[in-house]
């Protein structure tokens, strides 16, 4: 899980530094969504750690995670990229989703 909250913490910063994203964003028509969706995962990788002292908070964190990646998978996917290309996506949604289902955590 602490891995899963650095990893979104850096994403979201990328979304203010790299010129890739930001051609990424442009490329599917999503331009004013890129500093919301920064946030969000800056917020959401944020709640992840802190969730390693609050287990419920893990779990709210990831549940939006979730949602953004699977957000994620089928815009790239309606924009023609392959399954390669959404599968970094992918794979942080089911684990997210893992995270957010999982009863052993408060």
């Amino acid at each position: 899980m602490a891995i899963d909250g650095v990893a979104f913490v850096l994403f979201g910063a990328s979304l203010f530094t790299s010129s890739a994203m930001v051609a990424d964003f442009n490329r599917f028509g999503l331009t004013s969504f890129r500093t919301l969706t920064g946030v969000l995962e800056i917020l959401g990788g944020l709640g992840l750690l802190a969730g390693l002292r609050f287990p419920g908070l893990a779990k709210i964190a990831a549940a939006g995670l979730g949602a953004l990646m699977l957000l994620g998978v089928l815009v790239r996917l309606r924009a023609g990229d392959g399954a390669m290309q959404a599968a970094p996506a992918a794979l942080l949604c089911a684990l997210n989703a893992w995270i957010a289902m999982d009863t052993s955590r408060a």
